[in-house]
């Protein structure tokens, strides 16, 4: 009988680990989701879904540049980063955690982009960000904390002017 119960508590305490870690990696794939959502948003040049992704009261670091506070100024980063032609610009996700609680989450990957200088030539960025989550009561993730920086020595053929606005 001791055997029993021992098989069937271990049992139990499996499959509610299992249930645990199921839960902690459907958060992580919706986080993991929600970027590249935002990633494809970006590329495809759409500034409302762009910004939409960022929790109302976000913080936006960009390098080289000052913090953004509002979204006024958020979607002004943003409005010119687009605008700029010949833009190309994706990143994916390579690291991605959910805090037990499961509302707070942090994702960081790497960023490819390509813009045209003054001169009108392509001028290519690579780099590193960390992105913090937040879930929101209605289930949505939303950014509240961006940051990037590129991967290219200072000085170097760095990214035209606005480049540094977003990864």
């Amino acid at each position: 009988m001791k055997i029993r119960t021992l098989i069937l508590t271990l049992t139990l305490g499996l499959a509610a680990a299992a249930i645990c870690l199921a839960g902690d990696t459907n958060a992580e794939q919706a986080l993991r989701d929600a970027d590249a959502a935002w990633s494809k948003a970006a590329g495809s040049k759409d500034l409302d879904k762009t910004v939409s992704s960022y929790s109302d009261d976000a913080t936006v670091l960009p390098p080289n540049a000052s913090a953004a506070t509002t979204k006024e100024a958020i979607k002004k980063i943003w409005q010119d980063m687009l605008a700029n032609p010949g833009l190309v610009i994706s990143w994916k996700a390579t690291k991605v955690e959910v805090a037990k609680s499961g509302d707070l989450g942090f994702v960081s990957g790497t960023y490819e982009l390509t813009m045209n200088d003054a001169s009108g030539r392509p001028v290519n960025d690579r780099g590193k960000y960390v992105e913090v989550w937040e879930k929101k009561a209605d289930g949505k993730w939303k950014c509240g904390t961006d940051t990037w920086n590129s991967d290219l020595p200072a000085g170097s053929s760095s990214p035209a002017p606005g480049a540094e606005e977003r990864k």
